[in-house]
């Protein structure tokens, strides 16, 4: 939220609503919650130790329970903080509890800290400090420099701030603890922004950004990207800024983290609050107050309740207006939050123009002008001492580099001399081995070089044969109709046919065109196959359609020997394949019932729902085939041109390339046969599941 909220990041609470009522010696502890897991859970562990025959304060168990209870309650009720962290010094105290000293002593800071007694939270800091560096605890130690150095930052000395927080990214790093690098570099990056440096602090959220990254922690990130979103606002980069808060507004919604969706919902107020869009504006600064009124956060509330009233303002509703600047103006003054009251000063110098009691107007204006000087001239110095402390910090981080150069240097004299000695023996090893080596490499040579010529004569045997296929297909099945219709038109324009004898040939012209299409896209298809270039791209088809396309396209031709065709297909029978080989493997297995099935025929399409896929198939009461046939039809070689019932002319390609067809889409085909009774082609696709639908 701001620049020193970053620790609570560690310790995210998820709360409805609580009544604590804490006495010690004389006087009993009892908690009542609503609804919420961790704060519940606590409860039972310190209701149960409490009811053991031999408890006493003076335990570390309990004591750590007080401590992670009121960190849980630091944003709801922050007097229980102060409560339960006083508590839990004193037995701390009484038993020489080092560890439970130091996280008293940090929450009693975290309250005088929000209280904004800067002062006192330093002090209770630095005595918490002293505890955490006896006992040795770099977790603790970082955490509670990070908040003096938020604390330094709150009085203005940016320098202690800045120096606080990059010290303490040297130790982050030397313990290897990410989330505290995470926390402490977006301290900066904020410490950056409350200069207005927005380039300077970009830089540091770059760095935050990565490190979450090896987190893998979303709510991380999420807070990480609020902060952002609020210096984008600041920078007039709505449009960053409102992605950035809209991602963390998901996160924080989906885990139910109530004090950071209460900041969040608020930068998206002050993002449309910049595009002067009021009402948007004060519906999400409505949405943070709503949380608000469960939080104990004073801080936090400033911005809020001074953004509502300038929404208000842009909406003429300046009474409205008044109240909400009154009650933040009075929140800043209270915990004497310098840049707090001097936005609330401004905004009120506003509203008292506009109601034209100029004189309450010029107090405020006064306020304002005041705080900005002196805000000013502090930024100024600030600025620069935080540039003069960067510098500073360098130096002092380069002379430490260049002592251990030195060292390192030293030690690297005898590590060369050691890696002579191993290098000649190396070389001495390398020899020996070096012959066997090169003659195992020439060995393998050989032998990649012999498969690589293997492979590539199976590959031009492969292509020599299907250059061979389609020569023989072309000139035995398209070559005579292509010559029958040169001959016939020779025939026409040499008068030796009239028009008339001419126009009786339409009809057997206009199947022999037919014949030379459906040859043509079977030729196509399997060429291209063949030479590896037909890529499946699957999709979710309607497979009915599909049929009802090519029982309209082969209509003629079974009209023709008057065989009646059907689809049983139902409504909606989704797949998912590659459309335009799915329709070359029906319109190939309807024109081959067509062809073998004797006038006054029938054709059936049907499809059957399996368990992941559909069952096709297509049926006719033709001649048949016995089983010797049925073994070779979908083999590759098999190419033998065949004539139906009425001697039409096939091409030897169709089956085999609905096989490949078939699998390559994932399913798989077969036939049942018997002479004289006909045949059923069964072949088997996908069925359009959600997983397909995901993999769009």
């Amino acid at each position: 939220m701001s620049w020193i909220n970053a620790p609570v990041r560690s310790f995210p609470i998820h709360w409805k609503q609580y009544i604590l009522l804490y006495v010690v010696g004389l006087l009993s502890v009892h908690f009542s919650f609503a609804q919420s897991t961790k704060l519940d859970n606590l409860e039972d562990r310190i209701k149960n130790l409490r009811t053991q025959s031999d408890f006493t304060p003076q335990d570390t168990t309990y004591i750590n329970l007080l401590n992670e209870l009121g960190g849980e309650l630091r944003f709801y009720n922050l007097d229980s903080l102060l409560i339960l962290s006083k508590e839990a010094f004193k037995h701390s105290e009484s038993l020489g509890y080092k560890k439970g000293k130091s996280i008293s002593l940090l929450g009693m800071g975290d309250y005088y800290s929000d209280r904004g007694e800067h002062t006192k939270g330093i002090s209770h800091y630095k005595s918490a400090l002293v505890f955490a560096e006896e006992i040795n605890n770099p977790k603790l130690i970082l955490r509670l420099k990070n908040n003096l150095a938020g604390e330094f930052g709150y009085l203005g000395d940016y320098a202690k701030a800045l120096n606080g927080y990059l010290e303490s990214i040297q130790i982050a790093k030397r313990v290897d603890d990410k989330l505290m690098l995470s926390i402490l570099n977006e301290n900066i990056a904020n410490l950056y922004v409350s200069q207005k440096d927005y380039e300077q602090a970009l830089e540091f959220y770059e760095i935050v950004k990565k490190i979450n990254q090896g987190i893998g922690n979303e709510v991380t990130s999420a807070e990480t990207m609020s902060n952002m979103a609020s210096a984008y606002a600041d920078m007039g980069k709505l449009d960053y800024a409102m992605f950035n808060i809209n991602s963390s507004i998901t996160v924080f919604e989906k885990h139910d983290i109530r004090d950071w969706l209460a900041f969040a919902y608020e930068i998206k107020g002050k993002t449309y609050l910049k595009q002067k869009k009021y009402k948007w504006a004060l519906y999400w600064y409505n949405q943070a107050e709503m949380l608000h009124k469960k939080l104990d956060d004073d801080r936090g509330e400033i911005d809020l309740l001074n953004g509502m009233a300038e929404a208000h303002l842009g909406l003429k509703n300046d009474s409205t207006s008044q109240h909400y600047a009154l009650k933040a103006y009075e929140i800043s003054t209270k915990i004497n939050f310098r840049e707090g009251t001097q936005k609330c000063a401004k905004t009120l110098y506003k509203v008292n123009k506009n109601k034209k009691d100029f004189a309450t107007a010029l107090k405020y204006h006064e306020v304002y002008q005041g705080l900005s000087d002196t805000l000013s001239r502090n930024e100024n110095k600030k600025s620069l001492t935080m540039l003069e402390t960067k510098v500073e910090h360098e130096k002092q981080k380069m002379a430490l580099v260049r002592e251990n150069e030195i060292a390192l240097a030293t030690q690297q004299n005898y590590v060369n001399a050691a890696l002579a000695i191993l290098l000649i023996f190396v070389v001495v090893t390398f020899l020996v081995h070096r012959g066997e080596k090169i003659q195992k490499k020439l060995n393998r040579k050989l032998q990649v070089k012999a498969e690589e010529l293997e492979k590539n004569d199976l590959e031009l045997r492969e292509i020599n044969d299907t250059k061979d296929k389609l020569f023989s297909i072309i000139a035995h099945d398209l070559r005579g109709p292509i010559g029958a219709f040169q001959g016939l038109l020779k025939l026409f324009n040499t008068k030796e046919i009239d028009q008339s004898e001419f126009l009786s040939f339409i009809p057997k012209l206009g199947t022999d065109i037919d014949h030379i299409s459906f040859t043509l896209n079977n030729l196509l298809s399997w060429g291209q196959s063949q030479m590896n270039g037909a890529t499946t791209k699957p999709r979710i088809i309607l497979l009915e359609n599909i049929v009802e396309e090519n029982l309209n396209l082969l209509s003629e031709m079974a009209t023709n020997k008057s065989i009646k065709m059907t689809s049983q297909l139902l409504p909606n029978t989704m797949v998912w394949s590659d459309a335009n080989q799915i329709d070359i493997v029906i319109r190939n297995l309807i024109s081959n019932a067509l062809k073998f099935t004797p006038e006054n025929g029938m054709i059936t399409v049907k499809a059957t729902e399996k368990n992941k896929h559909w069952e096709i198939s297509v049926r006719d009461n033709g001649i048949g085939m016995d089983r010797e046939t049925q073994g070779k039809i979908f083999e590759d070689n098999h190419n033998i041109t065949t004539y139906g019932t009425n001697n039409e002319k096939g091409t030897g390609l169709g089956l085999s390339l609905c096989k490949e067809m078939v699998e390559k889409n994932g399913g798989r085909i077969w036939v049942e046969s018997y002479l004289r009774k006909g045949s059923t082609f069964f072949f088997t696709v996908p069925k359009a599941s959600k997983e397909y639908q995901k993999a769009v």
